[in-house]
C-alpha cells in the first residue's frame, strides 16, 4: 500500500496582531500610494524627486532580498520606522537635485552621480549621498506617519508630520518583519523603497483600519449595567379628591378645599410603582419611606 505524505506550512502572526484586520492592509496601501504621490508633487519635494512616480505600494514580510539593503532608522511618536532605498534611485535623485549629468565613476567629483547604465558598485559613496538618503527617508517616513495618524481615532493621535520624524539609530530589521514596499519609476528607471515597521507602528496601522463599530465598542468597554445607565422620569401624585361638578363650579378665589395628606403615589407614566410618605424639608415637600406596590 502506498502512502502519501503532505506538509502544511503555517505562518505564525505576532500575538499582538491576532484579531486585527490584516486583510484590510491593501486599503491602507492604496491610501499611502495616493499620499506619497501627492507629497512628491509638492514644490518642496519636487526639487528632489523630479518626475518620479509611485507605481505601487504593498505590504509583505521581510525576506532575504530586502534585508541586504542599507537601512536608516527614524524615530516617530508612535514607534520606530526603518527606511531603505535602492541606490540607483538615490543616485538618480542626487543627479537631479544637483543638476549634474551622469558621468563614469572614474571622473573625479566630490559628489557621486550615476545613470541606470553605470555600475553602482563603481561609484563611491559620498557624504552628500548619505545626507540625501536621510532627507528622502525623512520625507517619505513623515508621509507614512501622517497617514497612520489620520486613520486613528482622535484620542489616539500623535504628531505625524515630517517635523515629528527624527533620524534615529540604524537597525537592521529582522527577517519576517512587516515591510511596506514602494515601487518607483522615472521613465525607464525603476526601483523600490522600503519601510520596516516595528510592532507598535504596525499595531497603529491595523488599529486605524478597524471599522467604526469596533472602535466604538472598545471605547465603551465596561460602561456599567443597563439599570445604572437607563434614565426614567417619575411623577409623584400628592393628593386626590373627589367632588361634584356643581361644587367645582361654585368654587371662588380664597375658598379652601379640606384635604388630608397620607401616602403619595409614585407613578411611571400611568403605572403606580411605589407609595411614599410626604414630608417637608427646608420649605420643600419631599417624598420618603418608599414602599413597593403589592
Amino acid at each position: 500500500m502506498n502512502t502519501t505524505q503532505s506538509t502544511v506550512h503555517y505562518e505564525v502572526l505576532d500575538p499582538c496582531l491576532l484579531g486585527r484586520p490584516v486583510h484590510r492592509l491593501p486599503v491602507f496601501a492604496a491610501q499611502l500610494r495616493e499620499d506619497l504621490a501627492q507629497a512628491m508633487r509638492l514644490n518642496v519635494h519636487r526639487r528632489y524627486w523630479g518626475t518620479f512616480q509611485v507605481d505601487d505600494v504593498a505590504f509583505s514580510r521581510l525576506d532575504g532580498s530586502e534585508a541586504r539593503q542599507r537601512w536608516l532608522g527614524f524615530a516617530t511618536p508612535a514607534g520606530q520606522i526603518a527606511f531603505a532605498l535602492e541606490r540607483k534611485i538615490l543616485l538618480s535623485v542626487l543627479n537631479f537635485r544637483y543638476g549634474r549629468a551622469a558621468r563614469p565613476a572614474a571622473a573625479s567629483s566630490s559628489t557621486a552621480v550615476a545613470d541606470p547604465a553605470v555600475d553602482e558598485q563603481a561609484v563611491r559613496v559620498t557624504a552628500t549621498e548619505e545626507r540625501l538618503a536621510v532627507v528622502l527617508g525623512q520625507q517619505l517616513a513623515g508621509t507614512l506617519a501622517a497617514r497612520i495618524e489620520s486613520n486613528l481615532p482622535a484620542g489616539s493621535r500623535d504628531a505625524g508630520d515630517e517635523e515629528g520624524i527624527k533620524p534615529g539609530t540604524a537597525t537592521q530589521p529582522g527577517k519576517g518583519s512587516w515591510i511596506v514596499t514602494v515601487s518607483l519609476s522615472d521613465g525607464d528607471l525603476q526601483g523600490k523603497a522600503w519601510f520596516a515597521l516595528d510592532k507598535q507602528v504596525m499595531g497603529n496601522v491595523l488599529h486605524g483600519l478597524l471599522p467604526e463599530r469596533d472602535t466604538s465598542k472598545k471605547s465603551n468597554k465596561n460602561p456599567g449595567p443597563l439599570a445604572a445607565r437607563l434614565q426614567v422620569g417619575l411623577n409623584g401624585r400628592l393628593v386626590s379628591k373627589e367632588t361634584t361638578l356643581g361644587a367645582l363650579f361654585d368654587l371662588r378665589v380664597g375658598d379652601v378645599i379640606p384635604i388630608s395628606l397620607h401616602r403619595a403615589d409614585v407613578m411611571l407614566e400611568d403605572s403606580r410603582l411605589f407609595t411614599a410618605a410626604v414630608t417637608e424639608h427646608k420649605g420643600k415637600l419631599c417624598l420618603t419611606s418608599f414602599e413597593d406596590i403589592e
